[in-house]
């Protein structure tokens, strides 16, 4: 037997170049065992005993910018302190500010040749405009198609617009765009505003006013709606990006602009002096993401980011706090212990290839905010040298569709951007943990959008591949009842390693993945 063995290993040490030596074999097998035992460190004991704390009443439902979610980015960047894992910005600040306000109505008027109209009457808009001009351009309809142009032989750069719904028809009564009876998308207000409005901004124009004598009443209702119960949807706060006016006008001002303007569809310069004076009552909110980094041993320069969001929906207004144990409470511990494995790691001399960055973003219940900070303002290490984003946003309970099959977690985005990603999360599943990848809300025409509807997704626009690990729904989301003692923490033990064995293959690999 002995013989035999010698003689094999013989053979393979004798054959060509391009196979692996014994030296190579041992080394591999030496990587796999340290692989094991550092996602061994993982476990449900760590998990649940930072759950207790981080889901506690303490943390007052973490809700983003009170006083919960400060506790929450003093209790993360404490125990990455503990950990010696260094704050990812180079001033040695693990907190990345997130400039947030909740949008309120401004007040103001808009001013024609000196005649005024107030906001709320013939103008409505949602945001501050404060410009002075002496003319303005009339673009017809504002459309830019293939078969038809408001835009030809105009400039429109540094200008404010004018535009009117609908589209344009030929003498024999056909639409000019479709040449048929049939209206196009430009006759559907919900599908052509956003794209008459995106097409004056890519002309250069700094503002739109809007005719749409059907649907100013809509704009109003909505209007009404918001001044009456003083609340507004939380935005990011970008500084830098360039001023743009949107204002929707009733048919009273349109006319103060141009008197046919429903039958001349004529674009041109219309010297007139129109002033918008709409000042900000917007409430600013102070937030923050939470940033540390574990820099790669050969390509430091390549980053793999892990993501969670370190908020949740804070105190109802019956006073019933929302411990968001698992929405994202699991994520947030998953990823505290993914880093941690991976300090053990580098500790041992076995670090990351790549530079690892461990990101808790805020604002994510809000609408994406805090990724969309970090992704469209302020990256803090380059986009196009980020390889790719796990995203772990509830994974410690048990979709109710799935009682009694409890080992499986739901993967959404693995193949959107990168088949090579997908494959390699396939394998290193087989390999390591044989949990059941469940792809149902990954179809495209999934109803609940889960795609869309967290941090990941701020990546991917931006053409990083992703996967978006995910429990699914259940009874408690969103509720009081998301508490820690509900949480099933061999599950998430073995969902939290899956995320480590994918984020070491991607961090180690000799190829960065490929973006299909």
């Amino acid at each position: 037997m002995k013989k035999k063995l010698f003689l094999l290993v013989a053979t393979a040490i004798s054959c060509n170049s391009s196979q692996k030596t014994v030296k190579d074999v041992a080394s591999e097998a030496s990587t796999a065992a340290s692989e094991i035992t550092f996602a061994e460190s993982i476990t449900e004991i760590e998990l649940k005993d930072h759950l207790y704390i981080y889901a506690s009443d303490e943390f007052e439902g973490r809700e983003t910018g009170q006083p919960g979610q400060k506790k929450a980015i003093a209790y993360i960047k404490a125990e990455y302190e503990k950990l010696g894992i260094p704050a990812a910005k180079t001033d040695g600040n693990y907190f990345q500010e997130v400039p947030l306000e909740i949008s309120k109505l401004p007040k103001g008027k808009l001013s024609v040749n000196g005649t005024d109209f107030p906001i709320g009457e013939h103008v409505l808009t949602f945001t501050a405009a404060n410009t002075t001009t002496d003319e303005i351009v009339y673009v017809g309809y504002g459309i830019e198609d293939s078969n038809y142009s408001s835009y030809n032989d105009i400039d429109v750069a540094g200008k404010i617009v004018l535009l009117k719904s609908g589209e344009p028809k030929k003498a024999d009564g056909n639409y000019s765009i479709s040449g048929t009876t049939e209206a196009s998308i430009w006759s559907n207000m919900s599908e052509s505003i956003t794209k008459r409005i995106q097409i004056a901004v890519d002309k250069g124009a700094i503002g739109v006013l809007y005719y749409d004598a059907d649907n100013f009443n809509r704009f109003k209702r909505r209007f009404e709606s918001m001044k009456q119960n003083n609340n507004g949807r939380m935005e990011v706060v970008d500084n830098n990006a360039p001023e743009f006016y949107s204002l929707f006008i009733d048919q009273e001002l349109a006319k103060s602009l141009l008197s046919n303007i429903e039958n001349d569809s004529e674009t041109k310069v219309l010297s007139k002096k129109v002033e918008l004076s709409f000042e900000s009552t917007n409430d600013k909110i102070g937030s923050e993401n939470v940033a540390a980094m574990i820099k790669g041993s050969i390509k430091p320069d390549e980053y793999l980011v892990i993501s969670s969001h370190l908020d949740h929906i804070g105190i109802t207004g019956d006073g019933e706090i929302n411990n968001g144990a698992d929405d994202d409470g699991s994520g947030t511990v998953a990823l505290l212990e993914i880093a941690e494995a991976f300090k053990k790691a580098a500790d041992a001399g076995v670090g990351p290839k790549r530079s690892i960055l461990f990101l808790h973003v805020t604002g994510e219940e809000k609408g994406l905010l805090g990724s969309q900070y970090y992704t469209d303002v302020d990256p803090i290490v380059p986009l196009a040298n980020t390889v790719a984003n796990l995203n772990i946003d509830m994974i410690g309970r048990i979709d109710p569709e799935r009682e009694g099959d409890r080992n499986y977690i739901y993967l959404i985005g693995s193949d959107k951007l990168s088949i090579e990603l997908h494959n390699l999360s396939e394998e290193v599943n087989k390999k390591f943990m044989n949990i059941e990848l469940d792809y149902t809300y990954n179809d495209e025409n999934d109803p609940n959008r889960f795609y869309y509807r967290s941090d990941h997704y701020n990546f991917a626009k931006n053409n990083i591949p992703i996967i978006f690990y995910f429990n699914g729904t259940h009874d408690d989301y969103h509720k009081p009842g998301d508490t820690p003692d509900k949480i099933n923490y061999d599950l998430l033990e073995n969902r939290s390693r899956l995320v480590f064995y994918t984020a070491w293959e991607i961090a180690n690999r000799d190829q960065k993945l490929k973006v299909d």
